[in-house]
């Protein structure tokens, strides 16, 4: 058989790590991350060539999601560092620099490659085993007795992001509200096999940081128009919630490659607004009281419900709709069909809200594992720069409770590992003059 086009000359390259274009491209991935490491570290302004806004950060996810990688070496290396700062939210920039620094030393010495690999692992294994032991002296046990150490964590993390713009007040406030977010998120009832809830971040750009907060429940943004619109519930029991992921607008989904067969004199939006009326009627003899919507409801059944005096909220996203499960112990309901009773949840209570110049619709749970971090910074950038601390301090936050540890930082559990590797290696020596 024929081919149909010119074979294309192979995309794979044998090119040796001693070539001098890979040295190159190492060493200006070394520099980037390099400037920026440590208390002397400086910021990287990021910009699209083909436009958008310029974001300015230390924060390695952001530097290098953001930098166009093309070489093979440096798309495995910056993939591997972003698989590390994904699990463990810490140490991206000196793991880049270290993996950058070991194939650059490695070329001085001269050994053949499976050498290295192996001296890599043996060291690898000395410095995790050693970390591991009581002897080990950078190491501290977290106490969840005390918050002093929990919040000494929070503050470091904050204070190695100048990009964030906080001053010492500041920085206390917003670690203050970090973990008071991450402790919310804990079952109160915790069993042995712990599920954590989650914090949800809410943005409020253009404020003052002190004026950030933390509110248990859910914040869903909602205009001033759509507020007033809503009439209050008195009950003095829970209410009955009921979440769509369906959308409720009366539009026709996808059919796909098949076709709908429509009788004569049917009209079709009759028809479908026929099914949204009689699930309204549905949710009012199931006494429901608060619907919302992953995507548009209908007006006409918005107007049907808060006739009788139910609360729809439409257009909540689907960021929000796992939140909005657990807080209130709902099922998402996909289909305008018959509603099973197990599907519908409760809150405690709901009530609007106003910070700055946006308003909101604050749902409160029966329990609170989900809490609403309303974070507030000067602008956009800064704003930005702080929700990546703030994600990044939670998500360590939460490894302590898989392991309650934390290491010295500014540098020193790196000269103290240094220092062990020297001892065993100064003790290997010693005992093989001996023979």
């Amino acid at each position: 058989m024929s081919r149909l086009e010119a074979k294309k000359p192979s995309l794979c390259k044998s090119e040796p790590l001693t070539s001098e274009r890979v040295r190159d491209t190492l060493s200006v991935l070394k520099g980037i991350v390099t400037s920026c490491y440590g208390p002397s570290g400086r910021l990287k302004q990021l910009h699209n060539g083909l436009g958008g806004c310029v974001s300015t950060t230390s924060h390695s996810s952001a530097l290098l999601a953001n930098l166009s990688v093309t070489h093979p070496i440096l798309k495995i290396l910056t993939t591997s560092v972003q698989n590390h700062v994904s699990c463990f939210s810490d140490c991206g920039l000196f793991t880049a620099i270290l993996c950058c620094n070991l194939i650059e030393k490695v070329q001085r010495t001269g050994l053949i490659p499976t050498t290295v690999i192996k001296l890599n692992k043996h060291l690898l294994s000395l410095c995790t085993s050693y970390l591991k032991t009581e002897a080990c002296g950078c190491r501290i046990p977290v106490d969840f007795s005390s918050t002093q150490i929990l919040l000494c964590l929070v503050r470091s993390i904050l204070t190695s992001k100048p990009a964030c713009m906080l001053t010492r007040k500041e920085i206390d406030h917003i670690s203050t509200l970090i973990l008071t977010a991450f402790l919310l998120t804990i079952p109160e009832n915790a069993e042995d096999h712990i599920v954590l809830g989650k914090s949800i971040i809410v943005p409020l750009k253009g404020q003052r940081v002190i004026d950030s907060t933390v509110l248990p429940g859910i914040l869903i943004e909602m205009s001033e128009v759509q507020l007033m619109k809503i009439l209050p519930i008195k009950k003095s029991d829970s209410l009955k919630v009921a979440l769509f992921c369906a959308s409720l607008s009366g539009d026709l989904s996808d059919t796909g490659e098949g076709t709908v067969v429509i009788g004569y004199g049917v009209s079709l939006e009759n028809a479908v607004l026929d099914q949204l009326l009689n699930l309204g009627r549905q949710l009012v003899s199931d006494h429901v009281d608060l619907v919302m919507c992953q995507k548009v409801i209908h007006p006409s059944l918005k107007q049907f419900l808060s006739m009788h005096r139910i609360i729809a909220i439409d257009r909540v996203g689907v960021a929000l709709m796992e939140p909005l499960s657990t807080v209130t112990g709902t099922q998402p309901i996909g289909s305008l069909g018959s509603i099973s009773p197990s599907s519908y949840g409760s809150v405690k209570d709901l009530c609007t809200a106003k910070f700055g110049f946006k308003h909101f619709f604050h749902l409160i749970p029966n329990e609170t594992t989900v809490c609403s971090l309303l974070l507030c910074n000067r602008n956009d950038t800064a704003w930005d720069e702080l929700k990546l601390t703030c994600e990044t301090a939670l998500h360590v936050l939460q490894l302590t409770i898989k392991e309650p540890l934390v290491l010295l930082g500014g540098g020193c559990t790196e000269t103290h590992l240094a220092a062990y590797i020297r001892h065993k290696v100064g003790s290997i020596f010693l005992r093989l003059s001996e023979f």
